[in-house]
């Protein structure tokens, strides 16, 4: 099955950011309890701070699409060493791991799976297909400046992975990041993980960022006794380079490269390479390549011209068990636009480009006839269109188009529509409409696809996935003496047709893929609070509800979609000391969610209510020296039974009508949260301005 990426209209305006380097900000005050960085704010001055957009750089406020910013102090927090792990932090947003013992994961927002999300760098669609397999452990938070995150139909900006949201990660600035920085945490499981960044001028105009980040963790753990690693071992390096360059006019400039490398491995407690690829002992080991380039190029003209482009190479070499699986991926992509203010309109027009080749020794890539090997090449061209009118102080109002064509799907139409009210500075209201399409390639982006624990089954040709989405967005801003609480309340809606589901209950030696005979929904709601004590305490929580499933044709019983909990959420608590000493309780829980079962199975088909709270006990001192020190997972909560007969990984005794009378098959897809019990962290930051 051929893949294809189209890109919707983009009309979340002021939401996703290609450059914070032109950004021109007001001096402000960093709430560090809110999720943004925010001015101080009296009753009579309460704006946010200024973003940077896609096209250019807009106060918050002034965005007909809502968008969240995390800034890299909040992340601190709960330290991690990557993005997957971090972004928990953020409500409505759960890494999900997808297998037991190899711990690949996806990010899913709004309870949709992770290929409705799309990860962006700088703007740029840098993670997506193959990588967003293994590729979101490997962005060490070193690189972050902030992320900002949209939720629902305004996430429509690159492509059909937006479905669901879109998370840009925003890295570091090269002429305005610290001239050295280090960073140095170990747990008492044995991860270690180190970030180095330096930077260093080229002239009066230009600056450049190498930071590099090495993880390891290389000690087999089996606290549940079933033989399996607890959590997979990594090696990990990634080396980042970004150049930014100061022109007149305050014009965009940069260019950035970034190589990582990785070996991982999970599986049976006494496997070692010689085992690889075997059907003695079980492990599933990964070896991963990957270089990335992208950059942002603003024309010498007097007209506002920008180019945008991105290329990534990503190469898997990979063994599950015994089944091999080895892929090759490159993207390249270029979008050109133009921006033009006419009185109360913003018209933003462009091109985009975008070419996709994709080969793996899997059947996903073979030809017609079954024997010849046929990678796919797949070009898309597109244009856009959209205009921000400025009805009024209370009203904007935006309208958008777009057009995408391939030789495959032909022509692909995207409307969308977004509009703001904002009757006064206290209150905000956002209503966005629009329409999605995706394509699916099941071998880059279900990694129960690619494990030895079931066969893959396509039921037919399957047809791309449509869908119809809307959002609704409130934000209240309540003066409480000279504080002021935050609250952001949002709601959602998605119906999806042709569908794209994986049946793992028909067969438990089988996973069928097919177009869902009916239709899709995801719709639910979620709320945001934050507030700082006249006292030195800040607090922010946020809940998320969410009702997603899918119902078939002629059937009333609804079908609730997996690891998709209908209650979750976030909770934040800082305490500062006089002395420059912070306590931060940070967390999050989750209520039951469906889980893939096998029949007669003993485990429970629901998760139960459980949450993964951490504290951390950090001293800054004048010198730019920080010691940090905490406790992960503080309630020591783990899935019970993640894997079904860990002692038979191969299926070599399944039929034994004795020992296995309900003929259960080994799997792995079954857990639903990290296998890592509590444990201690240290740490320890230098930074240099």
């Amino acid at each position: 099955m051929k893949q294809i990426s189209l890109f919707f209209i983009f009309i979340s305006c002021r939401c996703f950011s290609q450059e914070a380097d032109s950004l021109q900000t007001e001096t402000i005050k960093k709430n560090d309890s809110a999720a943004f960085v925010q001015k101080k704010v009296t009753t009579n001055d309460i704006d946010d701070i200024v973003i940077t957009g896609t096209i250019k750089p807009v106060s918050r406020s002034k965005s007909p699409v809502a968008v969240e910013i995390y800034s890299q102090k909040f992340f601190q927090k709960n330290p991690t060493p990557n993005i997957f792990e971090a972004i928990a932090m953020v409500n409505g947003v759960k890494p999900q791991l997808n297998c037991s013992v190899c711990n690949t994961g996806d990010i899913h927002i709004n309870g949709l799976e992770g290929p409705y999300t799309m990860i962006l760098i700088d703007g740029m669609p840098i993670v997506s297909s193959l990588s967003t397999v293994y590729g979101l452990s490997g962005i060490p938070n070193s690189l972050v400046d902030r992320i900002e995150v949209v939720k629902g139909p305004a996430s429509s900006l690159y492509g059909s992975e937006a479905m669901g949201g879109v998370i840009n990660i925003i890295t570091k600035n090269a002429l305005t990041a610290p001239r050295f920085s280090v960073d140095l945490m170990t747990t008492s499981w044995g991860e270690n993980n180190l970030d180095v960044s330096t930077k260093f001028k080229a002239g009066n105009n230009a600056a450049s960022l190498l930071s590099v980040n090495y993880f390891n963790f290389s000690e087999k753990i089996d606290q549940n006794k079933d033989n399996f690693t607890d959590a997979a071992l990594q090696k990990r390096i990634s080396v980042f380079n970004k150049w930014n360059f100061q022109r007149k006019e305050n014009r965009l400039a940069s260019f950035a490269l970034r190589y990582l490398y990785e070996d991982r491995f999970g599986g049976e407690m006494q496997w070692n390479k010689s085992y690889r690829g075997s059907n003695e002992v079980y492990g599933e080991s990964i070896y991963t390549n990957r270089a990335e380039a992208f950059g942002v190029y603003q024309w010498p003209l007097k007209e506002q011209i920008v180019t945008q482009f991105s290329y990534n190479f990503h190469d898997q070499n990979s063994f599950y068990g015994a089944n091999p699986f080895d892929a090759t991926q490159k993207v390249a992509f270029t979008q050109t636009y133009w921006n033009k203010k006419f009185g109360k309109h913003d018209l933003i027009a462009g091109i985009t480009f975008k070419r996709t080749f994709y080969d793996d020794n899997t059947p996903g890539t073979m030809a017609a006839d079954g024997i010849t090997n046929e990678p796919m090449k797949s070009p898309i061209w597109g244009a856009f269109i959209q205009d921000q009118w400025e009805i009024n102080d209370k009203n904007t109002l935006l309208l958008g188009y777009r057009f995408d064509y391939d030789k495959i799907h032909h022509s692909v139409h995207s409307p969308r529509l977004a509009w703001k009210f904002s009757p006064n500075p206290y209150h905000t209201l956002r209503f966005n409409f629009g329409t999605g399409f995706r394509v699916v390639n099941l071998f880059t982006e279900d990694h129960a696809a690619l494990t030895g624990s079931r066969e893959v089954v396509i039921q037919s040709n399957l047809k791309p996935e449509r869908s119809v989405n809307g959002n609704l967005n409130y934000i209240w801003k309540i003066p409480v003496g000279e504080q002021i609480v935050n609250l952001d309340a949002s709601a959602f809606y998605t119906y999806f047709s042709n569908k794209i589901v994986g049946d793992f209950d028909t067969d438990p030696d089988k996973i069928i893929y097919d177009n869902l005979h009916g239709y899709g929904i995801s719709r639910g709601a979620s709320m945001n609070i934050d507030f700082s004590f006249g006292f030195p305490l800040s607090v922010n929580m946020g809940v998320t509800y969410l009702d997603v499933y899918q119902k078939l044709e002629g059937e009333n019983e609804k079908i609730r979609q997996l690891h998709a909990p209908k209650w979750s959420g976030t909770y934040s608590m800082t305490y500062k000391f006089p002395n420059a000493l912070t306590v931060d309780f940070t967390g999050q829980f989750y209520g039951p969610m469906r889980l893939p079962v096998l029949p007669n199975d003993f485990r429970p088909e629901y998760s139960p209510w459980y949450s993964l709270a951490n504290i951390q006990v950090s001293k800054s001192f004048k010198s730019g020296f920080e010691v940090y020190c905490g406790i992960k997972n503080l309630f020591n909560f783990t899935p019970k039974d993640p894997l079904m007969r860990p002692f038979d990984p191969f299926d070599k005794n399944v039929d034994d009508p004795v020992n296995n009378p309900n003929h259960y098959t080994f799997d792995t897809t079954y857990g639903y949260a990290p296998m890592q019990r509590i444990r201690g962290f240290l740490g320890v930051k230098y930074t240099l301005k």
